[in-house]
């Protein structure tokens, strides 16, 4: 007993620490702040933007920002505010589905992987090496295209091209743990392979699986968009950021606010994701911990 509450003490000072340096970096906090900003956004839109997303105006078509339309208004008359905090949800919803799926199977597969080795664990990592031997875009395109383009088959897409990241790290973890004296003495105890997996490896070898999940959520954003940017994502007039900088290309040179609010809700989010995931690794990963 003596052990295990000196255990759980000396977990509790570390995250402690941990915590103590995410409030001094000040580039982790920026990115924090995104990431809340963006969620309360998203949860609160009915309530924050001024307009319908999706009403159509002709009357109001191409104002350029006003007070009536702090980000102007697009060739439908839509308020572009009003299309890009509404963007808003259909960005968080991509990162929770694409994130949570990707996590959920690649960790799942890598960890019966790694755990069996032999013939599933051949299998399962040249199946993986399938999907890794093409450019991550490219093979997007061509399972969205083939799918058709929708949002949902977008997601698809991203989820078919990711999962093999997951996959590889939590079996590299499980190989590194697998025969540590802690496992041996479980299953010397009579315990179920499937309890070994989900009750002594999967803890200890989780914190690189989130580590590399919140690295890639910026990627995800950029992914969506550019999958929506060319087509194959979110349609018109589902109110996406891609899609939106997609078709006010065409009135770029007279009308600059159509793309620029919308690519500038892209970059401010891909870099508030990307912020918070270099705090989340150097928090959760010490070995690649950058400074005190």
């Amino acid at each position: 007993m003596h052990w295990w509450i000196r255990g759980y003490a000396t977990r509790g000072s570390e995250w402690r620490r941990a915590l103590g340096r995410l409030w001094r970096s000040r580039l982790a906090l920026v990115g924090l702040a995104i990431v809340v900003a963006l969620v309360v956004v998203a949860v609160f839109a009915p309530w924050i933007a001024p307009y319908s997303p999706t009403k159509i105006n002709l009357r109001e078509r191409l104002k350029p920002p006003s007070v009536a339309h702090p980000f102007g208004t697009d060739d439908a008359g839509r308020d572009i505010l009003s299309r890009v905090i509404y963007g808003s949800r259909v960005t968080l919803r991509i990162c929770v589905l694409v994130v949570g799926l990707t996590l959920g199977i690649g960790t799942l597969l890598g960890l019966i992987s790694g755990y069996f080795g032999g013939w599933v664990d051949e299998v399962l990592m040249r199946v993986s090496d399938v999907f890794l031997a093409f450019p991550a875009l490219i093979l997007a395109m061509a399972i969205a295209a083939a799918l058709g383009p929708s949002l949902e088959n977008a997601i698809v897409a991203m989820v078919a091209i990711w999962w093999p990241r997951y996959a590889r790290v939590t079996r590299g973890q499980v190989l590194s743990i697998r025969e540590i004296d802690f496992v041996a003495a479980a299953r010397a105890a009579g315990a179920s392979s499937t309890r070994i997996m989900l009750r002594h490896i999967l803890p200890n070898c989780i914190s690189p699986v989130v580590v590399q999940a919140t690295l890639d959520l910026g990627e995800v954003v950029l992914t969506a968009a550019t999958l929506s940017f060319i087509g194959f994502g979110a349609q018109p007039p589902t109110p996406e950021w891609g899609a939106m900088v997609s078709v006010g290309r065409n009135f770029l040179r007279d009308y600059w606010w159509y793309t620029t609010f919308p690519g500038l809700a892209i970059l401010i989010t891909v870099m508030g994701f990307n912020l918070l995931g270099d705090a989340v690794r150097d928090i959760l990963d010490p070995r690649l911990r950058r400074g005190p």
